[in-house]
């Protein structure tokens, strides 16, 4: 199927409706009535609740509303949606009912011959996602960051449940593919040709980093309703997207930004997408002016993409004559400002460092308006994360071996050292048992694929002893 308009989707979602109210699908007890019109005010009770976070309905918009989802509305109803007091903490929690019977009705398979394919739900989602873009786009003013993060949170909400029940699907594998779905793409200049709700799906199952996609998915939301309002004549408010990533080392800053190039490409806001990683050696060299014609030719490299410079605060610590650090700097600043529009600028390192760094120029302060914070893994997460290591590249960890490793990583947790480096150490330690486990192998005649495949205790405790963790 083609991709869909809103109007399209919640036709489909009527009959959808339609089928769910069929009591012969249904156990004794569960003989839904009413979905269809119980749909429409449900999305009409959510455009309420993404304006209560920072904004209100004026009568003209509900009006617009009403109109858009065919809805005639009592005046005395809508003096109760406008009432808004308890429906944050009314509805933010709650699950719509017809969303309710489609994961039931998908989740148990019960409707025979099922003509949506067992994605009713997934239908019912998109129709939610696609309604906010609608309405967050005829708002007098522009969709400010409350409004945004209460979307983001709701979906993702959503989402969960479907994910819950197992009839969460990506973009590919989508029966009916939506607007968002099928973000432009320019083949010529990047080989990624997933979809923007791919890269989206690719971020979100990332180990742990909670606050960072909470951050990152109302952002590119917030993108998102910038670009529709644009395309219908609307008004936006000019923003930065240069970011400081902070954190401590092999929290996942380079792999976000990564990430984030090749959405901003999809979105329409950088022409390449992709990404030009430096650090200070990359950028200041030893003599008056070398500096400053090296940081526009790495400008220029990133030109359309995002230029990630990592442990930025090297620029501007330790100031002396000779260091030409403040030049690399000043450079910067100067491109950032003539190229707003084909550059996105990503500084990061550890958290104390890069305040300093931004304090060092009122210039950086400026340009610098958005920071994401990366929390070090828990250690069940980096057990986690070996565990996706090894089975891209075909090892297992013993039971036994699992256990030690989740033991010995927990009290490194209780007490880092100054060289803590989340999953680059993980890879680290992974390595050198890959490494151990070669050693013990090689004695070994004809060992199984199970002996190639599995990393056992020993090899575990031999790493550990080998790395001093």
């Amino acid at each position: 199927m083609s991709k869909v308009s809103f109007e399209e989707l919640l036709n489909i979602c009527d009959d959808i409706c339609e089928l769910l109210t069929n009591p012969k699908i249904w156990s004794a007890g569960l003989n839904p009535y009413n979905l269809k019109n119980q749909m429409h005010y449900e999305l009409l009770k959510f455009g309420v609740f993404l304006a209560d976070a920072d904004g209100e309905l004026s009568p003209e918009e509900i009006e617009k509303l009403r109109e858009k989802l065919s809805i005639s509305t009592n005046k005395m109803s809508l003096e109760t949606l406008r009432n808004r007091e308890h429906i944050p903490n009314l509805y933010q929690n709650t699950i719509p009912a017809p969303l309710k019977y489609a994961v039931l009705a998908d989740a148990g398979q019960k409707v025979v011959n099922d003509p949506y394919k067992n994605q009713k739900a997934q239908i019912m989602l998109d129709t939610y996602k696609t309604f906010a873009g609608f309405f967050l786009s005829l708002t007098s003013q522009e969709p400010t960051e409350p409004m945004m993060q209460r979307y983001t949170e709701y979906s993702q909400m959503l989402e969960n449940f479907l994910k819950e029940y197992g009839v969460f699907y990506t973009s590919s594998q989508k029966f009916v593919q939506t607007d968002n779905d099928l973000a432009p793409k320019n083949a010529n200049e990047s080989k990624d040709d997933s979809t923007l709700e791919e890269k989206l799906e690719q971020f979100n199952q990332m180990v742990g980093l909670a606050a960072v996609k909470k951050e990152v998915n109302s952002l590119v939301n917030l993108l998102r309703i910038q670009k529709l309002r644009k395309e219908k004549g609307l008004k936006n408010t000019a923003t930065s997207k240069h970011m400081v990533f902070s954190g401590n080392p092999g929290t996942g800053k380079t792999t976000v930004a990564r990430i984030l190039a090749g959405i901003y490409r999809d979105l329409g806001i950088l022409e390449k997408g992709h990404l030009v990683e430096v650090d200070r050696s990359g950028l200041v060299k030893g003599y008056l002016g070398q500096t400053a014609t090296r940081v526009m030719e790495v400008v220029d490299e990133a030109m359309g993409g995002i230029l990630f410079i990592d442990e930025a605060y090297t620029l501007t610590v330790g100031k002396s004559d000779g260091d030409f650090g403040q030049e690399a700097v000043d450079t910067l600043l100067k491109a950032m400002e003539d190229h707003r529009d084909q550059l996105v600028v990503i500084v990061a390192g550890y958290p104390d460092l890069m305040q300093e760094f931004l304090n060092s120029n009122p210039g950086l302060q400026s340009r610098f308006n958005k920071f994401i914070y990366f929390e070090d893994y828990t250690a069940e997460e980096q057990i986690e994360i070996m565990q996706s290591m090894c089975k891209a590249q075909d090892y297992a960890i013993s039971d036994e071996a699992l256990a030690y490793l989740r033991e010995r990583i927990d009290a490194r947790m209780r007490n880092k050292p100054e060289n803590f480096a989340n999953a680059r150490d993980v890879r680290n330690l992974l390595e050198t048992m890959i490494a151990s486990q070669a050693t013990r192998l090689i004695a070994l005649e004809n060992p199984s694929q199970q002996e190639l495949l599995t990393i056992e205790l020993e090899d575990a405790m031999q790493a550990v002893k080998d790395m001093e963790l």
